[in-house]
């Protein structure tokens, strides 16, 4: 393997989520959750073509990009993980969009099946001090403790879903905040294990796939994620059952869900407690974006101006 072969590709990689988040920023709050998919997967095709990798998805998108699709301009294997799109939201114009997508070398992602999971999601101060299958009571008050703060002073974040009402309840009783969101644990998961965003965890049910990218970004911050799968029928037992899993009660930590060095990377599309979104100006854009790298050791955040024409007149501000 030559060194250029060898070199991290963490922040080219970003690069895709801009394209994808530049193409999605144009479909914001048009209320056409058939266009969004199409042209987010366009940019997000057109930079990863871009990237010098050899690139497998490993969790996609049915119909667009499903699992086993090559990608990339040729290099170092990656498997790679691409976040939803959030059609509808992005076609409700609501805040928090992102486009991310997670990279590990080959094998380095557990597959599942499209499902639920259970997820708990900390930053490194409470890292060691929970427990998915303990109450959510015992939980916040560990958090707490290990903050050195009352739980009156911790704020969790939940999808909010219907399925989450008694969960809503508890976290409730134990004095904690909640921060309801309406889409996107990625975010949420990211933004508990990030000091300064006064979210402390991220707790509740959403998608399985989304999980693992998470786990992926709780290990590039040094945070933790536990993650327990969560059929709701008798198909998605089988489905899982066929990919070696049997014990549906098994919690998975972030390193069985991610093995060796992770990337991920993320750019808002609109505008979020964690990132900012697209802001179009005449003939340019600008973007804000987080790279997280294990095999760096590193977490940037990106702030970029893209010109769309040649000429050099873009007045560039701070």
């Amino acid at each position: 393997m030559s060194a250029n072969d060898d070199r991290c590709l963490c922040t080219e990689l970003v690069s895709v989520t801009e394209r994808s988040a530049l193409a999605l920023g144009r479909s914001l709050g048009r209320g056409d959750p058939a266009r969004a998919p199409e042209v987010g997967l366009q940019g997000l095709r057109q930079g990863l073509d871009l990237v010098p990798l050899s690139g497998r998805i490993a969790i996609g998108i049915d119909g667009h990009l499903p699992v086993d699709t090559d990608v990339g301009a040729g290099g170092r294997k990656y498997d790679l993980a691409i976040g939803p799109l959030q059609e509808a939201i992005v076609a409700r114009g609501q805040v928090g969009v992102i486009s991310v997508l997670a990279a590990t070398d080959p094998g380095g992602m557990l597959t599942v099946p499209p499902m639920y999971m259970r997820k708990l999601a900390v930053g490194h101060v409470a890292r060691g001090h929970i427990d998915l299958l303990a109450p959510v009571s015992q939980n916040i008050l560990a958090i707490a403790e290990a903050f050195g703060r009352k739980p009156m002073d911790i704020t969790a974040i939940v999808l909010d879903r219907d399925r989450h009402d008694d969960l809503i309840e508890e976290i409730r009783e134990t004095g904690a905040r909640i921060k309801l969101i309406q889409d996107g644990d990625v975010t949420a998961a990211i933004s508990s294990a990030i000091r300064g965003t006064n979210d402390h965890v991220s707790i509740g049910i959403g998608g399985a796939a989304e999980g693992v990218i998470s786990a992926a970004a709780l290990i590039c911050l040094g945070g933790e994620f536990q993650g327990q799968l969560w059929p709701v029928s008798r198909s998605q037992v089988r489905a899982t059952a066929e990919l070696g899993i049997e014990d549906m009660q098994h919690v998975f930590t972030d390193e069985e869900l991610v093995r060796g060095d992770a990337i991920v990377v993320a750019t808002g599309v609109s505008n979020g407690d964690l990132l900012r979104g697209v802001r179009y100006v005449a003939d340019a854009a600008r973007t804000h974006s987080i790279v997280m790298c294990t095999r760096c050791n590193r977490v940037r955040f990106v702030d970029s101006t893209h010109n769309f024409v040649r000429e050099r007149g873009l007045e560039v501000r701070l």
